[in-house]
């Protein structure tokens, strides 16, 4: 377009021919050399947002998928979540938090449930009721129909260990059956619920 611009008024053709070449570098130029430092820009900007990203994923937040109806109503099957890995290196794991842990009688595999009891703590089970230090513990989180009547004796929950159920009382496989977890099989904490939509939000 901006040679035949330049031939339709100009007056003097040879001259055109020389110089509608000289006009195209001088529209074309600006225009390669804007697109370079806004390629450069969206590709650097493009590289930061990707290592940030999988600096959150790697170290920080970790999108996990629930497995089994164990954690329920809290967590359904097949629920997706963000784990926070990073937590427990500015806060202890305390009761009440849902934790994400390696299977200690298989490592390869990963359970969530939740701290009913931490190192030192007495924890007991009578007929499906939990005692913790020999106190009644409210479990507003357990619905009567997941309940169960199962019994457990007094233990000692030993140090740097955590004792773990899971909110289907009826159906978690739990401390009551391979005891406390260490600290060590610890992955993290479940904090936040991202899929389906309408169960989106803060654990509790």
């Amino acid at each position: 377009m901006a040679e035949d611009s330049e031939t339709q008024f100009t007056s003097n053709p040879p001259q055109c021919c020389v110089e509608a070449p000289a006009a195209a570098s001088a529209e074309g130029l600006p225009v390669a050399a804007k697109a370079r430092p806004i390629l450069s820009s969206w590709l650097r900007d493009f590289l930061v947002s990707l290592g940030i990203s999988a600096f959150i994923i790697i170290f920080v937040y970790q999108p996990v998928k629930v497995e089994g109806t164990s954690m329920m109503p809290e967590l359904a099957d097949q629920e997706r979540i963000f784990v926070n890995k990073f937590v427990y290196r500015l806060e202890p794991i305390s009761r009440g938090d849902v934790i994400v842990f390696h299977y200690p009688l298989d490592p390869t595999k990963s359970f969530i449930k939740r701290v009913v009891a931490v190192a030192g703590d007495r924890v007991r089970i009578d007929q499906g009721v939990l005692y913790v230090n020999r106190s009644l513990v409210p479990e507003p989180y357990v619905p009567a129909q997941f309940r169960d009547e199962r019994s457990y004796p007094e233990v000692e929950v030993p140090a740097g260990s955590y004792f773990v159920l899971g909110d289907h009382r009826s159906l978690s496989n739990d401390s009551r059956e391979f005891g406390p977890v260490s600290q060590e099989y610890v992955s993290g904490k479940a904090v936040f619920a991202y899929w389906p939509v309408e169960k989106a939000g803060r654990l509790r």
